[in-house]
């Protein structure tokens, strides 16, 4: 039985060559209202379990089911709508000339009203205070900035739940707090969140669970107790 508020791995192996598996007979439900953090050491397979959690990557063997749904029967469109994912490295997602124009993207493509368009990057741009950035290009952006931009362009969108592999990474101290209680209140409204990270002082602030890989395995599931 599926469960409708959980992403749910059932037998999930992964290899990017045939015979060498990165992700290896993972089972584990992850519940959709709580913040998850998934720890491990690099090559651990962090980042490969996101991917496979949001549809980039296709499993080898098993199943994964997002909101009591069979991902192999939906599209990325599809899936895209219900997670929004933050990439390791942010300007991998940039499309746009402005920081303004790139939270716009995604509005202007599913053809929304322009009056709701510019409410919504308003209100956006001010939560994530890049509004003395607004026409500045993306790229020439500082590493917060970059993070911020990239979620706010997410959450314009407006997911369900997101996936974030290393959200905190490059950020310093004031940024990093600047970030924690941005997702915080993300949570209090009832966004859910798996993170990937290496963070310790981030996932003793913000995380339920902890989930801890080696080797392609989920080695430790434990709750958080702050």
């Amino acid at each position: 039985m599926t469960l409708l508020g959980s992403i749910e791995l059932k037998n999930l192996s992964f290899g990017y060559v045939k015979g060498k598996e990165i992700i290896k007979n993972i089972n584990v439900n992850i519940d959709t209202e709580a913040i998850t953090c998934i720890v491990g050491p690099n090559g651990s397979g962090k980042t490969t379990l996101g991917k496979l959690m949001v549809g980039i990557l296709k499993p080898g063997s098993g199943e994964i089911y997002l909101f009591g749904e069979n991902m192999a029967k939906m599209s990325l469109g599809q899936i895209g709508k219900k997670i929004g994912y933050l990439f390791q490295n942010p300007e991998k997602q940039f499309f746009s000339n402005t920081v303004e124009d790139e939270i716009k993207f995604i509005l202007e493509i599913k053809g929304l009203n322009k009056e709701y368009i510019e409410e919504k990057v308003k209100s956006l741009l001010n939560l994530f205070q890049l509004n003395h950035i607004r026409t500045s290009f993306p790229l020439k952006l500082s590493q917060g900035e970059k993070q911020r931009l990239a979620l706010a362009a997410i959450l314009a969108n407006e997911p369900e739940y997101l996936i974030l592999d290393e959200p905190t990474k490059g950020l310093d101290i004031g940024l990093r707090n600047s970030l924690i209680q941005i997702l915080k209140n993300l949570y209090d409204k009832g966004i859910g969140m798996t993170v990937m990270t290496h963070d310790y002082t981030f996932i003793n602030q913000v995380s339920d669970r902890i989930l801890t890989m080696y080797r392609g395995e989920i080695v430790e599931d434990k709750r958080n107790e702050y």
